[in-house]
């Protein structure tokens, strides 16, 4: 109980400050001026043995001190403003919450190691099939489609139009430069109408 201390006549006065190595904080009790160390108190866990508040107040604390040498005492420290108590309590369970999830993270690493592998590698023989959409060849490229013959002067000439003829009844005007010959434009001739008689069956019929 902070009660029983003699409250109005502190031993020592200074500033506290809380630092951390690895998973372990200390608690440094310092001079104000001169920063020089009064007292340490090692803290492995939160809550524990080395730090525990009093039943009667929020703002008085124990600490268990060491010097280093195996040597331990129990002192009593207090707060003159609430405020402050409540950070000294939020910075040891901050750093300790992230100590548990540091060795959280440790034990879900070790257990992927030593759990069992998924091998996505190709067996022997192993093949696969993929499908590729949209794709064109370039031209000139290996298996492209064959090209259209040309005509003279490099120029490519369409067939002849249905019926042999345009719709306005004359031919097209030739490309500039290109004669006109059988082996360029073929226009198909109409044939000749049988000469057959349509009523010849009829001629034979009696009556």
């Amino acid at each position: 109980r902070a009660a029983e201390w003699q409250l109005d006549q502190p031993a020592w006065s200074g500033r506290l400050r809380i630092t951390a190595k690895g998973s372990t904080a200390f608690i440094k009790l310092e001079d104000k001026s001169s920063g020089e160390l009064f007292a340490q108190a090692p803290v492995e866990q939160f809550p524990g043995i080395a730090v525990e508040g009093v039943t009667d107040s929020s703002r008085y604390f124990v600490l268990r001190i060491e010097d280093g040498n195996g040597r331990r005492a129990f002192i009593g420290i207090g707060f003159v403003d609430r405020g402050d108590a409540f950070d000294f309590n939020v910075a040891l369970q901050d750093h300790f919450k992230w100590v548990r999830q540091q060795s959280e993270l440790a034990r879900q690493a070790q257990e992927l190691e030593q759990g069992p592998k998924l091998d996505l590698g190709f067996k022997e023989g192993q093949t696969i099939k993929l499908n590729i959409a949209n794709v064109k060849k370039k031209e000139g490229a290996a298996g492209s489609t064959r090209p259209r013959p040309a005509g003279p002067g490099g120029l490519s000439l369409l067939p002849p139009p249905p019926g042999g003829r345009s719709g306005s009844g004359e031919r097209p005007a030739p490309l500039p430069g290109t004669p006109i010959t059988d082996a360029l434009l073929s226009w198909p001739q109409p044939s000749a109408a049988p000469a057959a008689d349509v009523w010849g069956d009829f001629a034979k019929a009696s009556g």
